[in-house]
């Protein structure tokens, strides 16, 4: 049996490293009547943050109705289910008289969008706002979910648990398990997964499959070598390999094609030029509307599309193969920088009618390409109006400075531009002058191939934000053979 399920925490008190965030969620449950408002918990996979909710459902002895990854997620499906938990006591409650409450728990509430989950992300702000039950939403990425939902909930963060709160954990597992044990075998599988204690007990189960004690050389020589692997793949997509060897070499790599994708998009900006990156990015999108495909009908086989995009599309994408070494740096991760670039998708997406996925791949590298330094000042400044920016997001939408008084001018100018077409009842602040900006911008256009195709797709996302995907759309479902 799992040991993640077999030892889950059934108390509150049971949860390991996150003191805080524990303490603030059982105030959350325990003052519940008096603010009624739901809580979104967030956090890095593996911090405890599913756990945390069951156990809490076990202290306040509330009973739990979930709503997971795997089931079907759309408006109607959110209101029948989730809606009607929120609203009524159990039979035994109700046949007892009492006020009795349940938990309605929503994990991963980061990945309902528009697109595939379609209406779910409004039914879901729908019912936080309107329940009679306590809620609590799961999820690894805050800014992946709309503004309106987020404002409508309290926040708890559950950080990464260090390598020292995962120790004794791992400590306490093997004593359990009549498992003897060094120590330093312990810390040293505690800091290969620093961050996930979900992580580092399944690489202590598998360790200590079959032995009777585990040593720091059975640590070392099960330790997973998936870094080596993905620099290989890395290398090979974004630098050497044509788009069929890329691939090839991507069946080799002991990572999920979710995971690909994060690497990909993470480092492909650290190699290709402007116009090989529109390129890439057309490919990236379209790998994570397969990924989305999957989330939404767990049907695995889509997978390969989007494999065949992120390893064959990417590197068909690059103009000349490329030597030397290349710093990429760790594993992708959450910087204040990622932040802000999930923020302005966000807004993006609210305003295009598209899903934030798709915003921050086919959308925003677009408008960062018309923008750039804020060189047409003009544009610049109707964008900032549309999507309503602050001086950090136009900083880091045209990769300028924050704190010039250039962004700073450009900011004021758009809350200006902003007011007067509130008064004026005007249309579109932005998007009526891409064109224009694109004829003006010879250098924007050498840069990306062409401009053009992409305000094209833009406009089109815009016209068309509830269209559906088929599983025969061409422009997604790219083979192999469309990159060769």
């Amino acid at each position: 049996m799992d040991w993640t399920e077999k030892y889950r925490p059934s108390t509150l008190s049971e949860v390991r490293g996150n003191d805080s965030a524990r303490d603030d969620l059982k105030e959350w449950a325990e003052t519940w009547e008096e603010h009624r408002e739901a809580v979104i918990i967030h956090g890095s996979p593996g911090v405890g943050k599913t756990s945390a909710a069951h156990a809490l459902a076990s202290d306040m002895n509330w009973p739990v109705i979930e709503l997971n990854a795997s089931d079907q997620r759309t408006g109607d499906a959110i209101d029948r289910v989730a809606g009607e938990a929120a609203k009524s006591s159990t039979l035994t409650q109700a046949s007892e008289g009492t006020p009795g409450r349940r938990l309605v728990v929503m994990d991963e509430a980061d990945n309902i969008h528009g697109t595939y989950d379609r209406g779910g992300a409004r039914a879901v702000t729908r019912i936080v706002k309107a329940s009679s039950q306590p809620m609590v939403l799961i999820a690894n990425e805050f800014y992946e979910m709309s503004r309106g939902l987020r404002n409508a909930c309290q926040t708890i963060e559950f950080r990464d648990v260090s390598a020292r709160s995962i120790v004794p954990v791992l400590r306490d597992l093997c004593r359990k398990e009549a498992t003897e044990f060094e120590e330093s075998a312990l810390e040293r599988v505690a800091e290969q997964n620093s961050g996930d204690l979900r992580g580092a007990v399944k690489d202590l189960q598998a360790i200590a499959d079959g032995r009777d004690a585990i040593t720091t050389e059975d640590v070392t020589s099960g330790e997973r070598d998936t870094t080596r692997g993905i620099f290989e793949f890395l290398d090979s997509v974004l630098k050497e390999d044509d788009p069929q060897d890329a691939l090839y070499l991507t069946y080799d790599v002991d990572e999920t094609p979710d995971d690909l994708l994060l690497w990909a998009e993470d480092k492909v900006s650290k190699v290709y030029d402007a116009g090989e990156l529109a390129r890439a990015y057309d490919h990236l999108a379209r790998a994570d509307r397969w990924l989305g495909r999957v989330r939404a009908t767990q049907n695995y086989s889509y997978w390969r599309y989007a494999t065949d995009n992120v390893a064959a599309g990417v590197a068909a994408a690059r103009d000349e193969t490329r030597g030397g070494w290349t710093r990429y740096g760790g594993a992708p991760y959450r910087s204040s920088k990622d932040k802000t670039r999930d923020e302005v998708a966000t807004q993006v997406a609210q305003v295009a009618g598209v899903s934030t996925a798709t915003a921050r791949r086919d959308i925003v590298p677009f408008l960062a390409v018309m923008t750039h330094h804020c060189t047409n000042r003009e544009l610049t400044v109707r964008m900032a109006a549309r999507y309503d920016l602050s001086e950090t997001e136009v900083a880091f939408v045209t990769g300028s400075g924050e704190s010039t008084n250039k962004v700073e001018s450009i900011v004021e100018d758009a809350a200006r531009l902003r007011s007067e077409a509130a008064e004026e009842h005007g249309g579109d602040l932005f998007m009526e002058r891409v064109e224009d900006a694109a004829s003006e911008s010879e250098t924007a256009q050498s840069e990306t191939g062409s401009v053009e195709a992409v305000a094209d797709d833009v406009l089109a996302d815009e016209a068309e934000p509830t269209e559906t995907p088929t599983e025969s759309d061409d422009d997604s479902q790219s083979g192999l053979s469309d990159f060769m």
